[in-house]
């Protein structure tokens, strides 16, 4: 009951945050797994699994509203959904411990990178469109990777060229459900392939994948309210701080059991 309450917590909190800015549930909730010692491809396939939920309430939330860029979705799919697909046949080829530490790196810049943009006031003007191809497939295959990282490269990478924030998070957060349900799709299809043979220690994450779940689909319709009682950079130093702070955790768990974080 513990795990779900805690998961439940992380799960609804990281919502609102992604909800708001575009960015932070994956990141968030694949960081509290990675420090509850799951490994990388398990973490990432289960947050991908929450993200069917959340997404899903997310994106229709922002149909409603009308914040989506349909030119601007369909540039963002397709190379997503690919460097996504790839990023699982990567993360599902190799040994967790060795894919760990680059997680840890990874997370760390991340985090380090919203703490950074926070301080930053983003112009509006329109996005170059040759910026979106590159920044979906980057983004794709490191939210397969790093069970997140979809929001913050291509929300970060949209808002920096000079994307209206209404429009960049809503198409964003829309097109990220048809990319959660190809990286499902992809670490299903290593399951049933025989490629990935994970289901026990996917089974094992159920109690805290229902709380991610339950969690984000409560707060989901909460989002569009706290981006206007909350100021963008406060929430960006929060969840940067945070991913920060559990990055540093996982590292410091990798040296102490004699890890390495040599490339």
């Amino acid at each position: 009951m513990g795990d779900f309450v805690l998961f439940f917590l992380v799960g609804g909190l990281a919502q609102l945050v992604d909800g708001a800015l575009g960015m932070a549930y994956g990141v968030v909730s694949s960081t509290v797994l990675l420090s509850f010692g799951v490994a990388p491809a398990q973490a990432s396939a289960s947050v991908h699994a929450a993200e069917l939920f959340t997404t899903a309430a997310s994106g229709g939330s922002h149909l409603i509203h009308r914040n989506v860029d349909w030119p601007l979705f369909w540039r963002l799919v397709p190379l997503g959904i690919a460097g996504g697909v790839t990023g699982t046949y990567v993360l599902t080829s190799v040994n967790g411990s060795v894919v760990k530490p680059y997680v840890a790196i990874y997370l760390t810049i991340i985090g380090i990178y919203l703490l950074i943009r926070s301080f930053r006031r983003i112009p509006q003007k329109p996005v170059r469109g040759p910026l979106v191809l590159p920044l979906a497939a980057i983004g794709g295959f490191l939210d397969a990777v790093g069970g997140g990282g979809w929001g913050p490269i291509v929300t970060s990478g949209l808002l920096g060229a000079g994307g209206q924030p209404r429009y960049v998070v809503g198409t964003v957060n829309t097109a990220e459900f048809l990319l959660t349900v190809a990286v499902s799709a992809g670490f299903l299809l290593a399951l049933v392939t025989g490629h990935w043979d994970q289901a026990e220690g996917l089974a094992s994450n159920a109690v805290p994948v229902l709380g991610l779940i339950i969690g984000g689909v409560v707060a989901a319709p909460f989002a569009g309210y706290a981006v206007r009682i909350i100021p963008e950079r406060l929430l960006l130093r929060a969840v940067g701080v945070l991913i920060c702070l559990l990055a540093a955790l996982q590292i410091g768990g990798l040296l102490a059991r004699g890890g390495t974080l040599r490339a």
